[in-house]
């Protein structure tokens, strides 16, 4: 049986395949876009019931699946956009506590935060002990720290 046959023989169960196929899609990618051709096609399977025929069911599916995109990607609320990069651990420590790992001299040494051994910078200088209780205030570009006795 070629397609053609598979088609007019079984017009319901050709369009919630092509239906499938487009949701499986959208699973793989998570674009938001294959989500609407995906319900056009399951319409269009349900039309099949009403005698809906071949070439009208193509028309179907494209005005459905064009009203559908337009209309869920107006009304559905995007993603919200950050500037924050999901990779880059370093905004998260603002407001964690850790401990400074040696003495610091002129406002500068090294502390354990997050499991992570970081550069730092006393917020005001001075002078540090070691293994003093530090929390994390600012990030001072790339990785270093900017903490205060906590």
């Amino acid at each position: 049986m070629n397609a053609e046959q598979l088609f007019f023989s079984h017009p319901f169960w050709t369009w919630i395949a092509l239906g499938a196929m487009f949701l499986i899609g959208e699973l793989l990618t998570g674009s938001g876009w294959l989500l609407w051709p995906a319900g056009a096609a399951a319409a269009v399977g349900l039309l099949t019931f009403a005698g809906l025929s071949w070439p009208w069911q193509v028309v179907a599916f494209v005005v459905l699946a064009i009203g559908a995109t337009y209309v869920g990607r107006r009304f559905m609320p995007a993603p919200p956009k950050t500037d924050v990069d999901i990779n880059d651990p370093t905004p998260r420590l603002v407001g964690k506590q850790g401990e400074s790992v040696g003495a610091f001299a002129g406002g500068l040494g090294r502390v354990f935060v997050d499991g992570k051994e970081w550069s730092a910078e006393l917020d005001g200088g001075g002078d540090l002990e070691p293994k003093a209780k530090v929390e994390v205030v600012a990030i001072l570009g790339g990785a270093r720290l900017k903490v205060r006795a906590a």
